[in-house]
């Protein structure tokens, strides 16, 4: 069997071009030198791209055999001779940048060719598609939902009644969507739920009343949300996830959750109904955020930590229950030193 290849090799470009995309400055190297192909570090050869960013592969920079490398300032000298350097303010972010020239198709999965309603898939007659929309085959898009130019709904998408997706929208496999509003160029991974009913009920000793679940979600713009995250509707107002924002795979957003602007939640964070992310908040993974508290703009919070109350604005928090870094590492040392003494004595 031949090994696949799922993305186009990039026509060779000139060292040049590459420093142009990645804002980047040629410290070392011929301008029209050829670059055919990205790697990493350790395995790049002659034609090849890397970058370096972090001490630890500081070994693997030193002994690269790569055509050219992006590097920081601080580290431009330590690239080997004979591998051409690229400084850049920021070596992870030009090499996006760079990578989004060479692989178009990775920003956006393929599309099937020109925009079309598969015949094997199912629009109701009231729905309403703009022009230049994909929907893949076994697709269902229901009753009075509307759908944006550009925007392609992948295989075994559910849309559901009057739900409203914007232009330029990819919505993945097997992802569904209901009572939402979506805004312009919103990504939903394969598996997505959006919109479904949150966890609400009234619990008793005669049992559990549930309480309908009658807000939406809002999605605005420039949204990326990973694999198998869940998104519930809100309960009496809507959940809210703000533009920019990018969330990893499998995370769950309880009802009444408000997301703000250019938020980052990686993998397994746990929202908890009606809390607030304010602007340019970073979580990280398996991190828990109890209902009802506020994470302040800008605010960090490490993986593995537990939020029970409200964290101010611009802070780098975690542990259980979370506090500032510095208090909790002092915390985490004391313990330690408090467990070798008395596995000493």
């Amino acid at each position: 069997m031949s090994e696949p290849s799922f993305f186009e090799a990039p026509a060779p470009v000139s060292l040049s071009d590459i420093a142009k995309w990645a804002n980047a400055e040629i410290y070392r190297g011929d301008p029209s030198l050829e670059i055919s192909s990205v790697g990493p570090l350790e395995d790049a050869g002659p034609g090849a791209l890397v970058f370096f960013d972090n001490t630890a592969y500081l070994k693997q920079l030193e002994a690269t055999t790569a055509a050219a490398c992006l590097v920081g300032k601080r580290h431009k000298d330590k690239v080997p001779e004979g591998v051409a350097v690229l400084v850049c303010a920021d070596a992870y972010r030009s090499w996006a940048m760079v990578l989004a020239q060479l692989y178009p198709a990775a920003m956006r999965p393929r599309d099937q060719g020109d925009a079309i309603v598969s015949e094997r898939a199912h629009v109701d007659p009231e729905a309403r598609l703009e022009d230049n929309v994909t929907v893949e085959p076994g697709a269902v898009v229901g009753a009075g939902a509307e759908i944006g130019a550009g925007t392609v709904i992948r295989s075994n998408a559910v849309i559901g009644r009057g739900a409203k997706i914007g232009r330029d929208c990819i919505i993945g496999p097997n992802s569904t969507v209901q009572h939402s509003v979506l805004g312009d160029r919103v990504f939903l991974h394969p598996g997505v739920a959006c919109g479904q009913d949150g966890f609400g009920y009234a619990m008793g000793p005669g049992g559990h009343l549930k309480v309908p679940q009658v807000g939406r979600v809002i999605i605005q713009d420039d949204v990326e949300i990973g694999a198998n995250t869940t998104i519930d509707r809100g309960a009496n107002r809507d959940t809210m996830i703000g533009e920019g924002t990018k969330i990893d795979n499998q995370v769950q957003i309880g009802h009444n959750v408000v997301v703000g602007r250019h938020c980052v939640l990686v993998s397994q964070v746990g929202l908890s109904g009606s809390c607030t992310l304010e602007d340019f908040v970073a979580i990280g993974g398996q991190t828990g955020v109890r209902g009802h508290v506020t994470i302040g703009m800008g605010s960090q919070v490490a993986a593995v930590s537990v939020v029970s109350e409200d964290l101010p604005a611009g802070g780098r928090y975690g542990g259980t229950p979370a506090k500032p870094v510095k208090q909790w590492f002092r915390e985490v040392a004391a313990l330690r030193k408090l467990a070798e003494r008395g596995g000493g004595s």
